[in-house]
């Protein structure tokens, strides 16, 4: 065994140990559940369960069913990066508050709204609006699963 391989073999073991730790500590294998408890394993979530354990989605809805796409593959794909992005965002502190979504995780939210309510927002989805875009339904109803905590 070479100097160098047992320093890189040392920092791979130390790289591996901390994550691993990390992950336990972070409670990564909730984030596989469909439990929406494990939102909030994070603080600056808390708002957002909060106003959903109010809101009529929470009889119907976990956060699943609303933030990753539904197929299997693009499900844990999204799920991996979300996690990645908010471990990294916890862990320098550098996520915005409050908290914001990106355009990819609105369009699987708008993915989600038409996917449920289809059956009464068929005729709205098939037109445009005037400017040529897709309806949005976030932009009229952004607090129909997360309002205000009343």
């Amino acid at each position: 065994m070479t100097l160098p391989g047992l320093l890189l073999g040392l920092l791979c073991g130390m790289f591996a140990g901390m994550s691993a730790y990390t992950f336990y500590f972070a409670e990564g294998l909730s984030y596989l559940s469909n439990d929406p408890d494990a939102c909030i394993n994070c603080h600056i979530m808390n708002e957002q369960h909060d106003s959903w354990l109010k809101s009529p989605h929470h009889n119907v809805a976990v956060c699943n069913d609303c933030h990753v796409p539904q197929e299997f593959f693009a499900k844990y794909y999204t799920k991996a990066e979300h996690g990645y992005r908010h471990s990294k965002g916890f862990t320098l502190q550098d996520f915005h508050e409050p908290i914001r979504m990106k355009d990819s995780s609105r369009e699987i939210v708008q993915q989600n709204c038409l996917r449920c309510h289809q059956s009464f927002v068929s005729e709205i989805t098939g037109h445009k609006p005037g400017d040529g875009e897709t309806p949005d339904c976030i932009r009229c109803h952004s607090q129909a699963a997360h309002g205000p905590v009343r």
